[in-house]
């Protein structure tokens, strides 16, 4: 056996990747963030406020697959420079849509290039990891995470006060976010390259048999179960916890989405550390640690105070959110040949399950109450005895 040098970690290239990320997420934040504007503007009700939901996720997720599965045979490296076009496109409809039919375009269009941005960004994040795959995805997700963490405040500073047409502002951060990705894919040629022959040479020093189709749909199954639970619980935050905790602590709505705040914090720093860590431990056992370790807290936070409801909060979302990382490059393992479909099918599923979570714990708020929810919501992390069933797999460094 040959020895190789360690594979190089292009850090300035994912930095830039975390950084349209953050983009990318920040105006998909926008959308929901807007509905109090858009509700009174156009006098809608619940159920349209769910459609226009719906019409986002379902661009946002239903196309994500199919883009990879096309970049993974016609890689396009340029293709989330086209994506971002899109959400130019979307964010200036929105900002100044003149009928509810033309919101319904304006974030489908905005999330068809989310669709399109995020297989291949994966893929590019997938060249650029060098041996440090845990950190690369964990810097690449932070971005998106802390994304969607500052629109809300954004749109609190921009939007609540200057109104529906201020959205066409953010076209700005389009507009960056395309620059940005002009260079990644300037860059992809070479550092493409780089990964395939490394990878060629390692598969020639220590060659292994593919996985079986057993093997394949065994874990995917797993890991698409725990995708779910994570994203039951995790909407249960995004959608719920400002109700929550007006309702029970009588706190204002500004207070309310500072706790939010925090939660989208947490998570932020959780899919990054859990990175750096999987990196170290192995992702079976960070999947085990993220998704199972917060029960004892999740059973105790229906019952807390306001105090240690945050720091409760900040603690759960921290663990759990460390689990994304890992999940993804347990099934980038498990399908090193479709990298493109293995981004689209798992950013793709966070928007689709977060969708059906929220659906159903609407339906669960409505008819038992919101704390009811978090009563509920509190066993959810039992899923992680799903991972008994993950398939162990070699857990190589890729070169």
């Amino acid at each position: 056996m040959t020895t190789t040098t360690p594979a190089r970690t292009y850090v300035v290239v994912l930095t830039a990747l975390g950084a349209t990320h953050l983009l990318n997420d920040l105006m998909q934040s926008l959308i929901p963030a807007a509905y109090p504007i858009l509700k009174e503007a156009y006098g809608l009700d619940f159920v349209q406020i769910g459609l226009i939901t719906l019409t986002f996720q379902i661009a946002g997720s239903l196309l994500q697959p199919v883009m990879g599965m096309v970049t993974d045979r016609y890689p396009a490296p340029y293709s989330p420079v086209v994506g971002m076009a899109f959400t130019l496109t979307g964010l200036g409809c929105l900002a100044f849509a003149a009928s509810y039919g033309g919101i319904l375009v304006a974030v489908a269009l905005i999330g068809i290039g989310s669709s399109i941005f995020h297989p291949e960004a994966t893929r590019m994040a997938r060249y650029a990891a060098g041996d440090r795959q845990g950190l690369a995805q964990g810097i690449f997700q932070v971005g998106g995470q802390a994304g969607g963490a500052l629109g809300p405040v954004l749109a609190a500073l921009i939007i609540v006060p200057w109104g529906q047409p201020s959205l066409a502002w953010f076209a700005v951060l389009a507009l960056l976010a395309m620059a940005l990705l002009t260079w990644i894919g300037s860059q992809q040629h070479r550092i493409r390259s780089e990964f395939t022959e490394r990878s060629a040479r390692r598969r020639a020093d220590t060659p292994s048999p593919e996985h079986s189709a057993a093997t394949i749909a065994l874990g995917l199954s797993v890991l698409t179960f725990l995708m779910f639970t994570k994203n039951t619980y995790g909407e249960s935050f995004r959608s719920f916890y400002t109700f929550y905790l007006i309702e029970k602590f009588g706190l204002s709505i500004p207070a309310s989405q500072m706790m939010l705040f925090l939660f989208l914090i947490a998570a932020a720093v959780g899919v990054l550390i859990g990175g750096i860590v999987g990196d170290a431990i192995g992702r079976r056992q960070i999947i085990w640690i993220s998704v199972l370790g917060p029960l004892p807290l999740t059973l105790i936070l229906p019952y807390a105070d306001l105090f240690w409801t945050g720091v409760l909060t900040v603690a759960i979302n921290l663990i759990m959110a460390s689990a994304f990382a890992s999940i993804l490059i347990y099934a980038m393992d498990l399908l090193p040949n479709r990298i493109g479909l293995i981004g689209g099918l798992f950013y793709g599923l966070n928007f689709g399950l977060g969708g059906i979570a929220a659906a159903l714990l609407g339906v669960t708020a409505d008819s038992y109450g919101v704390e009811a929810v978090y009563r509920l919501c509190a066993f959810l992390p039992l899923a992680g005895l799903a991972v008994w069933f993950l398939p162990p797999i070699e857990e190589r460094r890729v070169m």
